[in-house]
């Protein structure tokens, strides 16, 4: 437990570093997705391809908030159950 505050306090250890496992059904999932939107770059007009771009950033923006967020709470509801468990030991 304190080499996890150690390495935190050091900035050493980043809970937005994360392995992320790829599964078959992820790749496959992704691959699917990448062809949908090739499929979509090819069908419409230049400037449109410009904007289908732009629209793809606000999706990853918009996720990389929500992701954020969802850290945030995550971090504060497992801090509680900390606190709830060790407040009972007296």
């Amino acid at each position: 437990m304190r080499n996890i505050l150690r390495r935190l306090y050091n900035g050493k250890f980043s809970p937005f570093e994360r392995n992320v496992h790829r599964t078959p059904e992820n790749i496959a999932l992704h691959n699917k997705i990448e062809g949908e939107i090739e499929y979509f770059i090819q069908k419409i007009a230049l400037d449109d391809v410009d904007r289908f771009q732009e629209l793809e950033n606000l999706y990853t923006e918009s996720s990389s908030y929500e992701q954020e967020d969802a850290f945030a709470y995550g971090f504060k509801m497992g801090m509680m159950l900390c606190c709830a468990v060790f407040g009972d030991e007296k």
